[in-house]
């Protein structure tokens, strides 16, 4: 790729883009876009971006969050529309330190495409197969970043796709596969991980936020027994969780410090979906997919109605929730393709791939693979990969007192004990315990769903001191 409309000077590295086949017989294809890393691209890492949904594009990680470039839409004649984007660079992109590989996957995704539509009908372990097979395909297409250390990041439902196709590659390489990935490490952001834990996290969150008073969350937790993912529909503990979630249910879910941006009419925004405890609002009912981007779409929330998505479970079509009337960010109409794909992408005709969009409805998506924490441990304690859990603390869509609870009781011994992390003029930028067996858990202060998006400078440090294996702390 030479140029990108929109933005007049030279790229700021090399970029590529293109697909590869990972089943030949099916036609099934997976596209990708290659950031070349601005600072040394023979000797940086190469990091693989996911985002979640299940059904988003990770050109959302591309356009709204780490990225090599930030946008504007020129508005048109009467300041109505967009009738062209300005791209200018982006001073916090993951690029700026590291070779970034953007996927869309599985097939059905953003450009990826199956020539049989029967393959959009998908789980688990077939998006990490896939994703295994576009890796060393994608190795084989640019030898010169096998030697390189390796690493897979992503957020949200990407909290599945992550660790598993971690696994996925130990599987391969130990069975000799090749090109053999120099796989070292991974990275994951507000992801979902297992029902139990998300499912219980929201009661602590509400109440650390002042958003739930203290003697109703003993109330809740008393009913419950402090088990509220697996409620019993009706009893007391559900109507108390109903009452919770009403009292919630006008938050922005993915930054309760930001307002919500309301779609449509008025009418709307005030109906959510009912809890088993008949016409509550659900906690979560009430955003549809993970943010609601400009064209009303956007990643799922990753815990429906209170609730991760159990094992087993399809996540219906692309993982979409209908009637959300919350939007993460007040955004400009994002730049897809009411104009298409920006040229120059190497996709293919529309004929091919259908309308582009963030997230899709187009694929049928079950989550098989249960809870990703024995995952965890077996990348990290058994295999010696290095992982990075981070949270936004202001993200009520997968809290940190999810993630912070499952990682703290793995039984890992404690290197670095809680402690701030700092950036520019030793400003705390969130906090951070560093385990045994290579796993850190940090925060974000302030940061929503999204991270490199609400947070650009605290994301792109952590990330960096993450690749180069020093103290998160920043001192």
């Amino acid at each position: 790729i030479l140029a990108l409309p929109g933005f007049v000077n030279s790229l700021p590295s090399r970029h590529f883009a293109g697909y590869v086949t990972v089943d030949e017989a099916r036609g099934r294809r997976l596209f990708y876009y290659f950031v070349e890393s601005e600072r040394d691209p023979a000797n940086d890492p190469v990091v693989l971006w996911l985002n979640g949904g299940p059904g988003c594009s990770s050109f959302d990680g591309f356009v709204y969050e780490q990225g090599p470039f930030l946008y504007d839409l020129i508005p048109g004649p009467g300041g109505r529309g967009a009738q062209a984007v300005s791209l200018r660079r982006n001073p916090h992109a993951w690029s700026k330190v590291a070779n970034m590989i953007f996927l869309d996957s599985p097939a059905g995704v953003g450009l990826s495409y199956s020539e049989h539509a029967a393959d959009y009908v998908v789980d688990d372990g077939r998006t990490a197969q896939d994703a295994d097979a576009f890796l060393r395909g994608w190795f084989a297409r640019y030898p010169q970043y096998q030697a390189n250390d390796f690493y897979v990041s992503g957020e949200s439902y990407a909290g599945i796709y992550v660790p598993n196709l971690v696994r996925e590659v130990l599987i391969g390489n130990e069975a000799g596969e090749e090109p053999n990935i120099n796989l070292v490490g991974y990275l994951v952001g507000n992801g979902c991980t297992d029902e139990r834990y998300d499912g219980n996290a929201h009661p602590l969150y509400a109440a650390t936020k002042s958003l739930l008073p203290w003697r109703q969350f003993r109330q809740l937790e008393a009913e419950c027994g402090g088990e509220y993912w697996n409620r019993t529909g009706g009893s007391t503990c559900d109507k108390l969780w109903g009452k919770l979630s009403a009292n919630l249910a006008a938050l922005n879910i993915y930054n309760t410090l930001q307002d919500c941006f309301h779609d449509g009419p008025a009418s709307t925004t005030t109906s959510a979906s009912a809890s088993s405890s008949g016409g509550t609002p659900s906690l979560l009912g009430t955003v549809s997919q993970e943010v609601r981007r400009a064209e009303g779409e956007g990643e799922g929330s990753p815990l429906p109605s209170g609730k991760p998505l159990p094992a087993g479970r399809q996540a219906g079509r692309g993982g979409r929730r209908a009637g959300g009337p919350h939007s993460g960010t007040q955004r400009p109409r994002q730049p897809h393709t009411g104009w298409g794909v920006p040229a120059g992408t190497h996709a293919p005709a529309v004929s091919v791939w259908g309308v582009w969009a963030t997230c899709v409805d187009k694929i049928s998506y079950s989550r098989n693979h249960g809870s990703m924490i024995p995952i965890h441990v077996n990348n990290t304690k058994n295999h010696g990969l290095r992982a990075l859990i981070y949270s936004g603390d202001h993200d009520m869509a997968v809290p940190h007192t999810g993630s912070e609870a499952w990682t703290s009781e793995l039984g890992y011994p404690v290197k670095s004990p809680w402690q701030p992390w700092f950036v520019a003029d030793r400003q705390v930028a969130g906090y951070y315990v560093e385990y045994g067996h290579g796993l850190t858990y940090a925060t974000v202060k302030g940061a929503g769903h999204m991270v490199p998006e609400t947070n650009p400078r605290d994301s792109l440090a952590m990330f960096e001191r993450f690749l180069a294996d020093t103290p998160l702390s920043g001192l």
